[in-house]
């Protein structure tokens, strides 16, 4: 991707204690630590979602109010594409934003909050009306009023009221921090639908693991005001020299392609070798996951997540297993976790899957690099799924 179609992003930013404070200088939030200095440079994809990823108080907020220019940066360069946005005000930059807590209108319905913010569109290249209300499902909500409505449904009004802007960019804060589970699901759904249809970038801050795996497409991890690493989501779960690879939740997301449909069974097979004409190693069984029935035909992109902890290692085939998921790899690298279990990383016809054993397990099968193994799959949750 060329450079001028990126998101070019520097922005330094500083908070003094109080006692400190310069005129000039920004005074510092409550929940921001003394002396905290916010530094980063970054080139973010100009297409797809941006997951900006770190601990509580490690400056993913501030970030993200510098590039909407709610947050006045000591130094701030910012572009989408050939256009420059540092020095333009906030309502100009064109940028929709969506906060933690929703903002709705309580004298406004649901349609009432919708025509304000599409009335009010910075420009006519955005979605229509429809189309954001069909993306996100919520027809049936447009005649009530913000106290009608349950924590998800007001956020997915709060997206769509963002959306109706047409901006060049969406901003979304921790959108899902006060909602359940159930809710959460239903708006990562909604979310990838409108990334699928809507053509801009979408930057999304988030310190939940799972959300992130589920949604983006390129990752930054933050930590101390200070960008840790940056890079392809499916590149990022896998390396090891990263602390995401160390947390409980921590899993790979793999790229898959439908090979075909057990209709007995009600199966459908995804092959790991995205080019289905690789062959008996494209087709082979040890390279391919079962799945319950999809809509698809042969060649469709199906994404997967994987959890670390439900792979397990075997140095031969399992023959008698209720696990129907069992591939075979090659271990490329091996990472103490801490004095009790390592994190095995093995190869599958150029994909990263990772284990979660124990030190003993590792050191009683006599694990090592290059060794060849099988890989035993518990849990294969669906990301993605393409429908005829």
């Amino acid at each position: 991707m060329s450079k001028d179609k990126n998101i070019q992003l520097s922005v330094e930013h500083y908070f003094f204690p109080k006692k400190c404070v310069q005129k000039e200088r920004v005074k510092k939030d409550d929940s921001q630590e003394a002396d905290f200095s916010l530094v980063i440079k970054a080139q973010l994809p100009n297409r797809g979602i941006t997951a900006i990823y770190g601990p509580s108080g490690c400056g993913k907020t501030t970030l993200l109010r510098c590039i909407a220019g709610l947050e006045i940066a000591e130094q701030c360069q910012l572009s989408i594409g050939d256009i420059d946005l540092a020095s333009l005000p906030t309502k100009h930059r064109q940028l929709g934003y969506v906060f933690q807590e929703n903002r709705l209108f309580p004298h406004l319905s649901v349609d009432g909050n919708l025509e304000f913010s599409y009335k009010r569109r910075f420009s006519d290249n955005g979605p229509s009306k429809q189309q954001v209300i069909d993306w996100l499902d919520i027809e049936t909500l447009l005649d009530r009023k913000p106290d009608q409505l349950s924590g998800g449904q007001k956020q997915r009004v709060s997206i769509a009221r963002a959306l109706l802007t047409a901006p060049r960019c969406l901003l979304l804060d921790e959108p899902l921090a006060g909602v359940d589970s159930k809710a959460r699901n239903l708006i990562l759904q909604h979310m990838k639908t409108v990334a699928d249809n809507l053509k801009i970038p979408m930057v999304y801050v988030s310190h939940n693991l799972d959300e992130i795996t589920r949604l983006a497409d390129y990752l930054m991890i933050m930590d101390q005001g200070r960008l840790v690493a940056d890079g392809a989501l499916l590149d990022m779960l896998s390396r090891l020299d990263l602390d995401l690879t160390r947390q409980e939740n921590a899993a790979v997301v793999l790229n898959t392609k439908i090979v075909g449909h057990d209709d007995h069974y009600s199966l459908t097979q995804l092959s790991l070798g995205l080019d289905l004409n690789l062959g008996s190693v494209g087709s082979c069984a040890d390279t391919q996951l079962s799945v319950g029935r999809l809509c698809g035909e042969a060649g469709d992109t199906v994404r997967v997540r994987i959890p670390c902890r439900d792979v397990s290692i075997a140095l031969e085939k399992p023959s008698q297993s209720s696990i129907l998921n069992i591939l075979s790899g090659a271990i490329t690298d091996i990472e103490l976790v801490d004095g009790a279990r390592a994190i095995v990383k093995t190869d599958v016809l150029g994909q990263s899957i990772l284990a979660r054993i124990t030190r003993k397990s590792l050191e009683h099968l006599a694990l090592e690099k290059g060794k060849s193994v099988y890989l035993q799959i518990k849990t294969v949750a669906l990301l993605s799924e393409t429908l005829v």
